[in-house]
């Protein structure tokens, strides 16, 4: 197998757009060779715990409501030719995702990590959640099986929260400066959300290596 690490936050669009994109390339070659593995990237790491009014957060990132909203109509039309449908109007707050990335950490360790991811990117995009709300994902973390009680425990305190950080804090020592990163068997680094096109050629091309390495 073939490691896929993906540098990703669940408030990033592109990151959601990139993932579904990847998805659909899995979809069509249930074979692929590849592990997969999510890593923290914070767009905003500097982002109060509380979040902040997702209006006001667009128009200082964009300077201004008109730059703002030409900025996600492109946005838009990328998610729709990804077969995606995103509620950016039911998005009320711009949340700080640390505890997310805590969570998206904890589910890698049962084993449900590309499901969390699924659920965060969706209770965002789509239906408007709160993805900063520890209510909100602890109801994310037992949708998808972990336990309740761990959960909330861990939640409730600050474990990994510096370790999110400092994984942070090395892509961005490394030159990452922006997501989704894709990096291919710690050698072949791929930013952007990549078309699904592009991951078929990727797969096949990596079967015809590993095909000629075992002959």
């Amino acid at each position: 197998m073939i490691k896929l690490d993906i540098l990703s936050d669940p408030i990033c669009p592109w990151c959601y757009i990139g993932k579904n994109n990847l998805d659909r390339a899995l979809l069509d070659h249930p074979d692929h060779p590849f592990t997969i593995e999510w890593h923290p990237f914070q767009l905003n790491p500097e982002m109060p715990a509380g979040g902040m009014d997702r209006r006001d957060y667009l128009e200082q990132k964009f300077g201004g409501k008109e730059a703002a909203v030409r900025v996600y109509s492109r946005i838009e039309d990328a998610a729709r030719a990804a077969g995606l449908e995103l509620d950016f109007g039911g998005i009320k707050r711009t949340p700080n995702t640390l505890d997310a990335h805590r969570l998206i950490h904890w589910s890698g360790l049962e084993g449900r990590q590309t499901a969390t991811v699924t659920r965060l990117f969706r209770a965002y995009f789509e239906e408007g959640r709160d993805i900063g709300d520890k209510g909100v994902l602890l109801d994310i973390a037992q949708s998808v099986g972990m336990d309740a009680d761990v959960t909330e425990r861990l939640l409730n305190g600050d474990a990994d929260a510096q370790d999110i950080r400092e994984r942070d804090a090395h892509a961005r020592a490394r030159g990452v400066s922006g997501v989704p990163t894709f990096v291919l068997a710690n050698q072949h680094v791929m930013s952007g959300a990549q078309p699904p096109e592009l991951w078929a050629k990727v797969i096949a091309e990596i079967g015809e290596q590993l095909e000629a390495g075992r002959s």
